[in-house]
């Protein structure tokens, strides 16, 4: 039976200011859409905004490395996808 998984949300003070990102000119209703987590978000802001070593940013959310390291990678994988295949990117609180 898998873990039940922890919600970071009281560890991240970030709140984006927009829930969508989209191709121009397609409208979102004819996209697919890739959800990205607040949790995901937030290690990519650490990471590449704030510039966090990921050690430092898995102690700022209050996680191990490792935890980190498998949630901003998840994060590149999502926007990859997005920017790569013409998806739109939607901000989640939750998984």
């Amino acid at each position: 039976m898998p873990r039940i998984k922890r919600c970071l949300c009281d560890e991240i003070k970030f709140e984006p200011n927009v829930f969508y990102f989209k191709p121009r000119g397609v409208p979102l209703q004819k996209l697919k859409v890739v959800k990205v987590t607040i949790e995901e978000i937030e290690s990519y802001r650490l990471r590449h905004i704030d510039k966090l070593e990921q050690s430092e940013a898995g102690k700022k959310m209050k996680i191990s490395t490792s935890t980190y390291q498998r949630i901003l990678n998840s994060a590149y994988d999502k926007i990859a996808d997005a920017l790569i295949n013409g998806k739109a990117i939607e901000f989640i609180k939750h998984k």
